[in-house]
C-alpha cells in the first residue's frame, strides 16, 4: 500500500509498527567470534531473506491474529522486493516511503548453537529521512497502539504518536542503559523491552526506565535465563520456555517475545501472562532457521500456554 491514505482506505488497525524494515543476509559460520581467515567456505549457503526487526514484529502480530500496518522507507530495489513480498505474502499491510538511498540491509553471522553477530550497512539512509506526518496522523489514528522500532527516523514520530493518544512500545535491542540515542525511546512508550546483554544491572536499568519516562511495564529478556518483568514497581523473574523444536537461531527472539506480549497486553491480560506468551513466542523463534521467517500462531500460543 502506498499514496495518498485515508482512514477510510486504511481501515482499523490493532497495531501499527513503524520502522525496521529490510532484508538479511545470513551466513553461517563454524563458531563466534569467527577467528581471522584469508577464507572460509560456507557449505551451508549463503542466503539473502527480508525480516529485520520491524518486519519480524508485524509477521508476529499477523500471525497472532492483529491487524497490522507497517510504515517505513523502502528503496526501489531488490531488497525492497523482498520486503514486499514478505508482507504480501503473510497478509500485512504495507505502506512504503520511497528511499533513494535503498533498502536497509544487513549480514547476519550465525554459529552453530544458533548465536549471531550482525553487521549494519547504515549507508541506507539520510539524516534528514522523516516519515511523512500526514501519512503518520491518519494510521495513528486507526490504530489502537504503535510499536516503534529504533531505527531511524521514527524518534521523531514519537511525539505525534503521543499526542495521537495511542499507546506505545519499543525495543531497545543491546542497549547498554548509557547510548543516549535510545533514551528518547524508552522515555515515550509505555511499554518497553530491552535484552540483558549489555546491561550490568538489568534491574536498576528497568527502574531508571520506568522513573525517567512514562513506561507502565519494562521487560528485559534474557535469552535461556528467561526474563525480568518490572510493573507496578514490582520485578518478576519471568522463566524461559521450553522450546518445541532444537535451538537453530537466536535471530527474531526478541521481536517474538515483543508481539505475543503485546498480543497479550491487547487482548486485556495481566502483564505477568503478557510475559509468558512472550517467553513462548520466543523460544518457538529460536527453532526457526535463519533463513526462514516465520512465527507461532495464535491457536498454538494459546495452547502451549494452557489457555
Amino acid at each position: 500500500m502506498h499514496g495518498d491514505l485515508s482512514e477510510d482506505t486504511v481501515g482499523e488497525i490493532d497495531v501499527l509498527v513503524l520502522g525496521g524494515a529490510g532484508v538479511d543476509t545470513i551466513v553461517y559460520v563454524p563458531e563466534l567470534p569467527l577467528p581471522y581467515a584469508d577464507s572460509y567456505m560456507i557449505d551451508s549457503g549463503i542466503r539473502a531473506r527480508a525480516g529485520q526487526t520491524g518486519d519480524f514484529v508485524a509477521l508476529g502480530l499477523a500471525a497472532l491474529g492483529l491487524r497490522t500496518h507497517h510504515l517505513d522507507f523502502l528503496g526501489d530495489d531488490p531488497e525492497g522486493d523482498l520486503v514486499r513480498a514478505l508482507h504480501e505474502k503473510h497478509g500485512i499491510a504495507l505502506t512504503a516511503i520511497p528511499q533513494p538511498a535503498g533498502t536497509k540491509r544487513a549480514v547476519n553471522l550465525v554459529s552453530p548453537d544458533g548465536r549471531r553477530l550482525s553487521l549494519y550497512d547504515t549507508s541506507r539512509g539520510r539524516p534528514d529521512d522523516r516519515l511523512p506526518e500526514d501519512t503518520l496522523r491518519t494510521l495513528a489514528a486507526a490504530s489502537r497502539h504503535a510499536h516503534v522500532s529504533i531505527t531511524q527516523p521514527c524518534a521523531d514520530a514519537l511525539p505525534l504518536l503521543r499526542e495521537a493518544g495511542i499507546g506505545i512500545s519499543t525495543d531497545l535491542h543491546d542497549w547498554d542503559g548509557e547510548n543516549p540515542y535510545q533514551e528518547a525511546f524508552a522515555h515515550a512508550a509505555d511499554v518497553v523491552f530491552v535484552s540483558a546483554a549489555a546491561l550490568t544491572d538489568p534491574e536498576a536499568t528497568m527502574r531508571r526506565i520506568a522513573e525517567r519516562g512514562r513506561a507502565e511495564v519494562v521487560v528485559a529478556t534474557a535469552g535461556a535465563q528467561g526474563a525480568y518483568l518490572l510493573s507496578d514497581g514490582e520485578l518478576t523473574r519471568i522463566p524461559a520456555a521450553t522450546p518445541p523444536a532444537p535451538v537453530v537461531d537466536s535471530n527474531g527472539a526478541g521481536d517474538a517475545f515483543a508481539s505475543a506480549f503485546l498480543f497479550g497486553r491487547l487482548s486485556g491480560e495481566p502483564p505477568r501472562r503478557c510475559a509468558e506468551y512472550g517467553a513462548l513466542a520466543g523460544a518457538y523463534a529460536c527453532t526457526v532457521p535463519s533463513t526462514e521467517s516465520a512465527a507461532i500462531a495464535r491457536d498454538a500460543l494459546l495452547a502451549r500456554a494452557g489457555s
